[in-house]
C-alpha cells in the first residue's frame, strides 16, 4: 500500500527528518529509452554523485556510472542543472556495454551519495561510507513482490499509453494513478506492458493555478532557495515584491501598469484565458517568476516537495475568494494522496512528452497578432520565456537530449551559474528561436511527435486569424519523415480530425473577430495548412497504416478515415486521449456529440461544404456509450494496442472506475499476442 501525504502541517515542506530521503526531490523518471541508451530524470536538493545499477536478468548485475566529462556520443553522461541553492536538475544518459534485451524486465536501482562542492567527492556526513539506494530509501516506488523497481524495452511499439490535460485542481481522477494501478495489476505481466507512456501536452497548467497550490509553490521556493529574479513593465520590481503584493493571489492580470498600451495585452494574454463558451480556466493565478515554474514541477510530479497542504487562507483574500481558495484545497488534497502512484508510474514506464499552450501559456502563438502582442512587451515575454526554460528543463530535455547538448544546454548552464536578468533573457532569446523541439524514435512502426506550438503559419490577411499549427517549411519536414516507411505513430497535441462540429463553431467565432473566446485552434482553422496536412494524408507515399494520437480537447474518441475513391478498411486513424485529470462540461457535450452526429455523419451531404469532402470518417462508439454517442468524456489515460503492421487492434480509456473500449472493428484482433481485458464502464 502506497503512503498518503498528511493534508494538515505539522511540518513545513522540505522538513523531512530523513535526510536520506529529503535528498531525492522528484524522479527518478524515465525518459528516452533505445537499445543502446537510456535517460533518466531526476531532482535532488544538493549536488550528489549518482550510479545506476542494472539487473538484465540472468542473475547479472551492471553498475553505471555517468560523468560530467563523457567526451563522446558512446560514453554515459550525467549533467547537472542548478536552479536554486538546494535545488538540482539531474539528466543521466546511460550507455550499456551491450544492448539491452528487449520484452523482458530489466530491474534496476539508483544510488546517490552528496558531495563536497568543494571537490566533488562523495560528502561523509549524511550517512559515512555508504551510497543510499533507490530501492530502500523508497520502498513504495517498487512494485508488490519486486526488489527493484523495472522497465521493458519492447522490439516494437505493441501498445501506447497515451494522453493529454493534467489539472491538479480539477474535479475529477488523475489518469496517471489509474496508469500505475493497471500497470502493477497481477494480470498484467511486464511482457505486456505499453513501449512507452506518451503526454501530448498539457502536462503543467502555467496559467492556471489553485490559490493552495501558489501557497505550496511559494513556500517551496523559499525551502529550496529558488532564484529570485526582477521584473520589467510590471507593477512590482522583482519576485520578492510580487509575493509581498496584494496582486499575489487571484489579481495577476492586474500587475501590469494601468495604461492605454497595456490594455490590449491585458485582453489577449491574461483574459484570453476566460473562454466562457466551452471551459472555466482562467489567468487569475497565473504563474510569472521562474522559480515559480520550477516549484510546479516539483509539486506536481513528486510526492516529496509536500509534507502538507497548508492550512487556512492568505491574508486579504475576499469572502468569494476564500470559498475558492478552500475549494481548491479540497481537490487538491485528493490530487496529492495520488502522487506516491505517478511516482511509481514514472519510474517503470519510459515517459515521452511534448508541450500544447498551457504548458506555456493560454493561445500561446494564437494568431500573429497575439505573437507580436505578447513579445513586445518585456513582462509577458518574460512569463512565456520563463514556462519555456521550465519546459526544456522538465519535459523537453529528457525527449531527445542529443539535440539540446550544445548550445541549448550551454545556454542553460550559463544562466544557471549567473542567474541574473542578462542570461535569463539570453536564454529566453534562444529558447524562442529553438526549432528542436519535435522529436522522433526509431522504432517499429516509427513514432513522430510534432511541435505544433512554435513553427506556426501565420495568416497574411487578418492578423487575428488563427495561425496554422504548423508552417509550409515543419510540413514539408513532415512529410520527408514520413517517406518510405510502411506505418507510422504521429503524435499530434491536437486532433488533425476533430468533432466537425466544434470546429464550426470555433470558427464562426473567429469570423466574428473572437477566436480567443473559444480556443479556435483546430489543423483545418488555416486553409494552407489544412490543405497541405490533408494532401499528404492522400499521398501516394504516404505509410500505408497511419494513426495519429491526440489530446487536448477534454474528450476522447477514435475515427478510422478513408480516402473516398479507395477501396477497403480506413488506413488511417485519428485516437485522441484527453484528459488525464479534466473533462468536458458534461451536459454541453452531450448536446453537441449527438448535434455532430446528425449534422456530420459519414454520409452526411454537409461533409462536401467541409475541407475534408475527400475522406469519409467514421466514429467509432465507445463500449459504454448510448444511443447516438461518440465522445467519451472521462478523466484516465488512453491505451493503443497494435497488429505487427501498425494498425491499432484495441483502443480503451483507462480511469479510476475501470477501463472503457472503443469499438475498433478490425480483423488484427485476432493477432494479439494476449487477450484484450477490459471492464467496460
Amino acid at each position: 500500500m502506497l503512503s498518503t501525504i498528511a493534508p494538515t502541517c505539522s511540518n513545513p515542506p522540505g522538513s523531512n527528518g530523513d535526510q536520506t530521503a529529503a535528498l531525492l526531490l522528484a524522479g527518478p523518471m524515465l525518459r528516452r529509452l533505445e537499445a543502446d541508451k537510456l535517460v533518466i530524470w531526476l531532482c535532488t536538493r544538493a549536488p550528489v554523485s549518482l550510479h545506476v545499477v542494472l539487473h538484465p536478468g540472468s542473475g547479472e548485475e551492471i553498475t553505471i556510472s555517468p560523468s560530467a566529462d563523457a567526451g563522446n556520443a558512446s560514453t554515459s553522461r550525467h549533467d547537472t542543472v542548478q536552479v536554486g541553492r538546494h535545488c538540482y536538475i539531474h539528466l543521466l544518459q546511460l550507455r550499456p556495454p551491450t544492448p539491452f534485451p528487449v520484452n523482458t524486465p530489466i530491474s534496476y536501482d539508483l544510488r546517490w551519495a552528496p558531495l563536497n562542492t568543494a571537490n566533488d567527492t562523495p560528502a561523509r556526513e549524511h550517512n559515512p561510507g555508504a551510497q543510499h539506494s533507490l530501492a530502500e530509501t523508497f520502498p513504495d516506488i517498487r512494485h508488490p513482490g519486486q526488489p527493484y523497481p523495472r522497465f521493458v524495452l519492447r522490439s516494437t511499439l505493441t501498445s501506447i499509453l497515451h494522453g493529454s490535460c493534467r489539472k491538479p485542481h480539477h474535479d475529477s481522477a488523475d489518469g496517471l494513478v489509474a496508469a500505475d494501478a493497471w500497470l502493477q495489476a497481477s494480470d498484467n505481466p511486464p511482457e505486456n506492458w505499453p513501449s512507452l507512456l506518451m503526454m501530448s501536452g498539457d502536462q503543467v497548467y502555467v496559467d492556471d493555478v489553485a490559490g493552495p497550490m501558489l501557497t505550496a509553490i511559494h513556500e517551496l521556493i523559499n525551502t529550496l532557495g529558488l532564484y529570485p529574479e526582477t521584473l520589467e513593465g510590471a507593477r512590482v520590481q522583482n519576485s520578492q515584491e510580487l509575493f509581498a503584493s496584494p496582486f499575489n493571489y487571484y489579481r495577476r492580470s492586474e500587475l501590469l501598469p494601468d495604461t492605454r498600451a497595456n490594455q490590449t495585452l491585458r485582453s489577449r494574454f491574461f483574459e484570453g484565458a476566460r473562454k466562457p463558451i466551452f471551459t472555466t480556466s482562467n489567468a487569475d493565478n497565473h504563474l510569472i517568476t521562474l522559480a515559480e515554474v520550477v516549484a510546479m514541477y516539483l509539486l506536481v510530479w513528486s510526492p516529496e516537495p509536500w509534507n502538507c497542504l497548508p492550512e487556512g487562507e492568505p491574508a486579504g483574500l475576499t469572502t468569494d475568494q476564500q470559498a475558492r481558495y478552500r475549494k481548491e484545497r479540497a481537490r487538491l488534497i485528493r490530487f496529492i494522496e495520488g502522487l506516491p502512484h505517478v511516482r511509481r508510474l514514472f519510474a517503470h514506464v519510459p515517459t515521452l512528452m511534448i508541450f500544447d499552450d498551457h504548458d506555456i501559456t493560454d493561445d500561446w502563438n494564437l494568431t500573429a497578432d497575439w505573437e507580436h502582442t505578447a513579445y513586445s512587451h518585456p513582462f509577458s515575454r518574460r512569463i512565456i520565456g520563463n514556462a519555456l526554460i521550465g519546459y526544456f528543463l522538465f519535459q523537453g530535455w529528457g525527449n531527445n537530449p542529443d539535440v539540446f547538448a550544445k548550445d541549448t544546454l550551454h545556454k542553460v548552464l550559463d544562466w544557471s551559474a549567473t542567474p541574473d536578468s542578462t542570461h535569463q533573457d539570453a536564454l529566453i532569446q534562444h529558447l524562442l528561436k529553438l526549432q528542436h523541439w519535435d522529436y522522433s524514435l526509431p522504432t517499429q512502426p516509427k513514432l513522430l511527435v510534432l511541435d505544433t506550438r512554435t513553427r506556426r503559419w501565420r495568416s497574411e490577411r487578418n492578423l487575428n486569424r488563427p495561425s496554422g499549427l504548423m508552417d509550409w517549411e515543419a510540413l514539408t519536414d513532415l512529410q520527408n519523415e514520413l517517406l518510405n516507411h510502411d506505418a507510422v505513430i504521429m503524435v499530434s497535441p491536437a486532433p488533425v480530425f476533430g468533432v466537425k462540429l466544434i470546429e464550426t463553431l470555433q470558427k464562426l467565432f473567429t469570423w466574428a473577430g473572437r477566436p480567443l473566446l473559444v480556443d479556435a485552434e483546430n489543423w483545418m482553422a488555416h486553409k494552407g495548412t489544412a490543405s497541405a496536412i490533408l494532401n499528404i494524408f492522400r499521398h501516394t507515399r504516404t505509410p500505408a497504416n497511419f494513426v495519429i494520437l491526440s489530446g487536448d480537447v477534454h474528450y476522447s474518441f477514435v475515427y478510422g478515415i478513408r480516402v473516398r475513391t479507395q477501396k477497403g478498411d480506413p488506413h488511417l486513424w485519428q485516437i485522441t486521449s484527453s484528459g488525464i485529470k479534466n473533462q468536458f462540461p458534461e451536459k454541453l457535450l452531450n448536446v453537441l456529440d449527438r448535434l455532430n452526429r446528425w449534422l456530420f455523419s459519414p454520409r452526411s451531404p454537409l461533409n462536401w461544404l467541409t475541407r475534408r469532402r475527400r475522406l469519409e470518417i467514421t466514429p467509432y462508439r465507445p463500449a459504454s456509450a448510448s444511443r447516438g454517442e461518440r465522445l467519451l468524456n472521462a478523466s484516465g489515460i488512453g491505451h493503443v494496442q497494435f497488429a505487427p503492421d501498425g494498425r491499432p487492434v484495441l483502443v480503451e480509456q483507462i480511469s479510476v472506475s475501470g477501463r472503457t473500449r472503443f469499438e475498433v472493428e478490425t480483423a488484427a484482433l485476432s493477432e494479439l499476442n494476449t487477450p484484450a481485458r477490459v471492464n467496460a464502464r
